[in-house]
């Protein structure tokens, strides 16, 4: 059979089509001989397309409405000679997803499991170490994230950037997780045993006397600089193994169409991780009541708890090799995108001058503040309510599991949250939990005393209403942080144009972000090196946050009102585009290809009617 395709209304053909007759009883006829039109993108045949195809000729053997073999499909017809008739097999699916997209996605989603699980527990087990330790308090911590966390972290991304250059991918992911893996082992069976010979103890004690208690937080350091040195590991293990490791792993082996589905159960899973992982550390921190007198109860928990966070690093290795080894690899584009790299000046200048990102970033600044001021003071009455280092580790099991269950029905709620009252109510819920849990808290510290008999009706006293007040405050403001403030900040890059997007996200990854985790420590320190303490600093602390969260309502419902106006004008563009659009005409020119008709031909009310026409055919859009 021939046949010929003229292109009156044909625009969805592409190029260089090629059709083929198939019949199915008797195998491949003969090939479709076609001419070369020229496509427009973009357009559809309209459901009476077919009856008006004027130059459809075919012979009439061999086809018959009783044996339909003809198949034509714009997408057989755009594929190249020597390709594949017949279409693929449908590649087989386990609960609707294909079989090779869930040999990715199940093997990391148990990686993501076993390093959040990790994560919690070091970062239980960090706290306790550093502020439970004898000649040390919670002090120690802004001292400890300004003057050893930030160098370490800084040092070791240069180093990690030199590796990148020398190894490949595979090695450099076993050369970063082993050390970490090989450190927490050895610090559970070796380091901590141990402590009490290498620790410079009798040292920090001549330099406190001479120095004075205002100094305890920075001598805390030397005097403990073991549990200094897991306190930042810890730390790097969440920023290293979670941010870089994990996710750049799974960029590299996950397409865009499966990281936009999968991606957001992720965060679900890393919040029953959450729950588990608090429910061990609760478990392992009780074993010292079942021990006689005289054991250190500690020492056997951190065994154990150190045993399993090897384990599940070792599996984190067997299913980072697995995959390599077992699951295809997509294919990546070797182009590059350009980066707007911008330095820390640049970026001051660029938040000075737009008042949309000033807002923004007092969002990021405030929330990163706040949060540190609030929770080392608390952590410093949770010392005082727990000195014991089993049941400090106790309650943070208990609040991590707390924690998790918190993050994961407020991300369950957020959609229903952002979608019945808006980004505006979704923004300002995050700094009204930590303004209100705030007062509470610093009020129970401040003036506990009046509330005593009060309290003393429910079992409480005045310092252990105040740690668990200080703890719904840290599971809500942090549950509200992950589930709203964080959808909420990148929601707000959406409506703007792309040179300010770009660079106002540079802007606020160079200067804000750091700026708001430091800062609270900046501020502790400055209290600590004044007031004498934390305690006597309290007041004050408590003013600052109140201050900060109130600036941080502010600038919210500044930038609500301004984003809401963004987005309207965004709409308002979009429906005038939609209305502005006009229905293309093809014409066929002398060399038989198709082309946008003008003048009187775009307007075929005005004029003969397509089907009348033999040289235009109006589309529809």
């Amino acid at each position: 059979m021939e046949a010929v395709l003229q292109t009156k209304g044909l625009l969805s053909l592409p190029s260089n089509p090629k059709l083929r007759v198939f019949n199915s009883q008797q195998g491949l006829r003969q090939r479709v001989s076609v001419q070369k039109p020229k496509t427009l993108s973009g357009l559809s045949l309209p459901l009476n397309g077919f009856q008006k195809f004027q130059g459809f000729v075919a012979k009439p053997h061999d086809f018959s409405r009783q044996n339909r073999g003809f198949i034509c499909r714009a997408e057989a017809a755009a594929a190249a000679d020597g390709q594949p008739l017949f279409a693929e097999p449908e590649k087989p699916k386990i609960f609707g997803v294909d079989s090779s997209t869930l040999k990715k996605i199940v093997p990391l989603g148990l990686m993501f499991f076993c390093i959040l699980f990790n994560y919690t527990i070091l970062r239980d087990t960090k706290d306790v170490l550093v502020v439970t330790a004898k000649g040390s308090s919670a002090e120690i911590i802004p001292f400890l994230k300004t003057w050893v966390n930030l160098p370490m972290a800084i040092g070791f991304m240069l180093l990690y950037t030199k590796l990148a250059n020398v190894l490949s991918k595979q090695a450099l992911f076993y050369t970063v997780i082993v050390p970490f893996i090989a450190f927490f082992g050895a610090f559970g069976f070796v380091l901590y045993p141990l402590s009490n010979y290498f620790h410079p103890t009798a040292l920090a004690d001549k330099l406190l006397a001479a120095l004075g208690p205002r100094f305890l937080g920075p001598l805390a350091i030397l005097r403990i600089w073991s549990f200094c040195l897991f306190y930042v590991m810890a730390e790097l293990w969440g920023s290293v193994v979670i941010s870089v490791l994990f996710w750049g792993f799974a960029n590299q082996i996950t397409t865009v169409e499966e990281a936009k589905r999968f991606y957001p159960l992720f965060g679900l899973g890393a919040n029953v991780a959450l729950i588990f992982s608090g429910r061990t550390v609760k478990y392992f921190s009780n074993l010292r009541k079942n021990l006689g007198p005289g054991v250190d109860g500690w020492a056997i928990s951190l065994k154990g708890m150190m045993s399993i966070v090897v384990l599940m690093g070792l599996a984190i290795c067997g299913i980072y090799w697995w995959v390599n080894n077992f699951v295809p690899l997509p294919t990546r584009s070797m182009k590059k995108k350009e980066k707007v790299r911008m330095g820390t000046m640049e970026s001051l200048k660029f938040l000075v001058s737009s008042r949309y990102i000033r807002d923004l970033a007092m969002l990021v600044v405030a929330y990163g503040i706040s949060i540190n001021l609030v929770e080392v003071t608390w952590k410093s009455k949770l010392k005082a309510q727990f000195p014991s280092p089993n049941e400090y580790s106790s309650f943070m099991g208990d609040f991590s599991t707390a924690t998790g269950i918190a993050t994961f029905t407020m991300m369950l709620l957020s959609q229903w949250i952002f979608r019945k009252y808006g980004w505006g109510v979704a923004a300002k819920i995050t700094p009204t939990v930590l303004l209100l849990t705030g007062v509470g808290f610093f009020s129970l510290i401040l003036f506990g005393d009046p509330f005593a008999p009060a309290l003393l009706k429910f079992g409480l006293t005045p310092l252990l209403a105040a740690v668990y007040v200080g703890a719904l405050q840290n599971i809500f403001s942090k549950s509200a942080k992950y589930s709203l403030f964080d959808p909420c900040k990148e929601m707000a890059y959406i409506p703007l144009d792309e040179d300010t997007k770009v660079k106002g996200k540079a802007a606020i990854d160079v200067v804000c972000n750091p700026l708001g985790k430091s800062g609270g420590a900046l501020i502790q320190q400055f209290m600590i090196l004044t007031f004498g303490s934390l305690a006597n600093s309290t007041p004050y602390l408590g003013g600052i946050l109140m201050l900060i969260v109130l600036t941080w309502l502010a600038a919210a419902r500044s930038l609500d009102s301004q984003f809401t106006a963004l987005r309207q004008e965004e709409e308002l563009e979009k429906e005038m585009e939609r209305a502005a659009v006009k229905i293309p005409v093809v014409a066929r020119d002398e060399s038989g290809n198709g082309s946008l008709a003008n003048g009187p031909a775009l307007n075929p009310a005005g004029g003969e009617s397509s089907s009348s026409s033999p040289e235009t055919t109006p589309r529809n859009i």
